[in-house]
Parts: structure tokens; C-alpha cells; sequence
């Protein structure tokens, strides 16, 4: 055995995604001139020693390339080539389009389409799967987009850079930046029977039937830099209790730090007559909203996902005031080691390039 060909059955065995039975002969040729018998190269790999003098006499005739198996005629097509054609028209148009009263296409109903329509007079889900798939086609999945009403212009790259330059540009000691907004309509929701904690070999288990015990709603405000959290806890959400809340974090924050960056959503209240009053009564808070469409760009809202897969996934709490204290002594402990989130620059450049791309590719009514 040539050198190049030693090389190439060894890379074969120590490639991860080599198929199983190619490696099993790559390592039976490779015995076999070790001087190994045929019987005892069979048992090692795993072969009938049959099968190994076969490959050994095609690895002898043809080389490395006689090692591969010929490729297999398999069963023959039982549709001719213009049902996968019907069947890709159909999975690119709106089923409304074609006098069907669905949503979106799945396998089972493109099949009784095709039926109907005269196509084939048989054919299966499995069928239909399949020629989805090789045309990477899901009619039965959907994604939200936005499309392009108005272009967005300089107007909107700027406050998409603003925010990003605020995230993480190095501040002075008299600034700080904080992300703030309103978790809503919390509700206690106790239950009829008390949660049952996890036991060997049982999960938590939770009462199904609960009672309607009022609802709460959480105003907080993310430190960008340090990962601490301000909160407080209402039963209303109008500007008062905004109010409220921004006279906390007034009295909290120390007054040398003279300016507050509050990052905000474009929701009605946060720029209300009341609220405008009170921001030009302390003018070291100064409010930067995220573009429209765009309040994932407000980082509390990463720490409310965190909130809500830690201390929200149950609720079972007996009433507001319960969840409440929850609540607040979550944002306790979340401050004993409060982290920040690592946003970079190259984040306006991505939302940039996304925005360009959709700009340059809108798809067709």
C-alpha cells in the first residue's frame, strides 16, 4: 500500500462524519496489510468475512475509490414530475387565493388540494413532506415583518447610534444611564390547592384552577453600567404613578450625579403634560426614546425576561400585596450580584445593515 493511499483511509477513520460503513472497510484494508487473516480482520470490524475478501479484491482492482459503495438505483417515482410542480405552486400561494378557507398550508391539507383539484388521485402527507422539503419550502410557519411605509432616514440611524453610543461609551462620573419601563398587569392568580413541590421522579406540580385576585404592574429602571435594578410597585398605570416613581429614583440617585439619561419607549404616558412638567422641574434627567418598533433596543427589557422565567413562570401568590413583596425582593437579591449586559458596537451597525437589506429587498404584495 502506497503512502497517499495509507494517508487517506487513516483520515477517513479519524474524520467524525466519515459514513460508518466506509470506515469499518478504510479499517479492514489497513489490517488486512498489517498481515492480518482474513477471519480475524472480519471480527475486528465487525464484517462476514465474505464481505471483507470482496471489498479487499475491489480495493486491489480499483483502489480508494472502490471502497465506496455504487449508488443504488432504489424504487421508482410514483408521480410524475409535474405533481411536485402543483405541489410547490400551491405552497407558495395564500390558500385564500385558491378558494380554500385556511390560514396557511400543512402537508395533510395540501394533500386533499391536490385531490380535489384532480392532481393525483392518491397521495400522502409524508409525499407532500418531502417535496417541501427538498424545495426548502414550510408553508406552515410565518414570521412578523414590518414593511417599508416610510424609508427610514438619518433621523432614524441617529437614535438608533444615540442609543448605542449611551450603552457604551465610557461615562463621566456625574452621568448615568438607565433603561427604564412598566411590566404590566401582574396578577397573583392564587390557587385553589397549594403548589406541590418537586419530589423524586415528580415535578412541581400546580393547581390548574385559580381565582382572580386583582393585577399589579411594575415600574423599574436598569442601570446599564452596574446592573442594578430600581423598582416600585402600583396598582394604576397613568402619569401619576410615573410620577412617583421618577421622584424615587430622584431622592435614590446622589446628587452628584447631575445627568440621568432615562432610556424610554414611545409609549402616551411617558410624554404626557404631567410628566413633561415634572422633567423640567429636575432638569438632570434627560429622556432618549427608542425608535418605533424598536423597545427591544431598551435593556430592561432583557432583565424582565430574566424576571419573568425566574420568578413569573409560577404564580401562586395569594394576593397583590404578596406579589408585591415577591417582586421587590427579587429585585433584592438580583442586586447582590447585579450584572450589566454586554452590548457592543457593533450593534447599530447590525440593526443598520438589517434595516438596508430590507430597505433593498421588500417582497412583493
Amino acid at each position: 500500500m502506497s503512502e497517499p493511499t495509507r494517508t487517506t483511509l487513516q483520515t477517513w477513520l479519524s474524520h467524525r462524519k466519515t459514513p460508518v460503513g466506509l470506515a469499518r472497510r478504510a479499517r479492514a484494508m489497513l489490517l488486512l496489510t498489517e498481515g492480518r487473516t482474513y477471519i480475524s480482520t472480519a471480527r475486528q470490524v465487525g464484517l462476514a468475512e465474505c464481505h471483507v475478501r470482496k471489498w479487499a479484491k475491489r480495493f486491489l482492482e480499483q483502489g480508494v475509490v472502490g471502497l465506496s459503495e455504487k449508488p443504488r438505483p432504489g424504487r421508482l417515482p410514483l408521480f410524475v414530475p409535474e405533481v411536485a410542480l402543483y405541489v410547490v405552486k400551491f405552497a407558495c400561494e395564500r390558500p385564500d387565493r385558491v378558494g380554500r378557507s385556511l390560514s396557511h398550508w400543512d402537508c395533510a391539507e395540501l394533500a386533499r388540494h391536490l385531490q380535489a383539484e384532480g392532481v393525483v388521485r392518491s397521495i400522502s402527507p409524508e409525499t407532500i413532506r418531502r417535496i417541501l422539503r427538498s424545495h426548502k419550502l414550510k408553508p406552515w410557519r410565518h414570521h412578523l415583518w414590518l414593511s417599508a411605509k416610510v424609508p427610514h432616514d438619518a433621523g432614524f440611524a441617529q437614535l438608533v447610534r444615540t442609543l448605542v453610543d449611551l450603552y457604551t461609551r465610557p461615562l463621566a462620573k456625574n452621568e448615568l444611564v438607565l433603561c427604564v419601563d412598566e411590566k404590566t398587569n401582574l396578577q397573583p392568580r392564587p390557587r385553589l390547592a397549594p403548589t406541590l413541590p418537586a419530589r423524586p421522579g415528580r415535578y412541581i406540580r400546580l393547581e390548574h384552577e385559580y381565582k382572580r385576585a386583582g393585577a399589579l404592574h411594575l415600574f423599574a429602571a436598569f442601570d446599564t453600567r452596574t446592573g442594578k435594578v430600581y423598582a416600585r410597585t402600583d396598582t394604576r398605570k397613568r402619569q401619576g404613578e410615573f410620577i412617583a416613581f421618577l421622584t424615587q429614583l430622584e431622592s435614590t440617585l446622589p446628587a452628584p450625579i447631575t445627568r440621568i439619561y432615562l432610556v424610554l419607549d414611545n409609549l402616551k404616558m411617558h410624554k404626557g403634560k404631567l410628566v413633561r412638567a415634572w422633567l423640567e422641574a429636575h432638569p438632570r434627567f434627560i429622556c432618549h426614546f427608542t425608535p418605533v418598533h424598536c423597545s427591544w433596543m431598551n435593556q430592561i427589557e432583557q432583565w424582565f425576561s430574566i424576571l419573568q422565567r425566574k420568578r413569573l413562570r409560577i404564580t401562586d401568590f395569594s394576593d397583590v400585596d404578596q406579589l408585591a413583596q415577591c417582586l421587590l425582593a427579587f429585585v433584592s437579591e438580583w442586586n447582590t450580584h447585579a450584572h450589566p449586559f454586554n452590548w457592543s458596537t457593533k450593534s447599530a451597525a447590525k440593526v443598520m445593515a438589517k434595516c438596508e437589506a430590507q430597505a433593498v429587498h421588500v417582497p412583493a404584495a
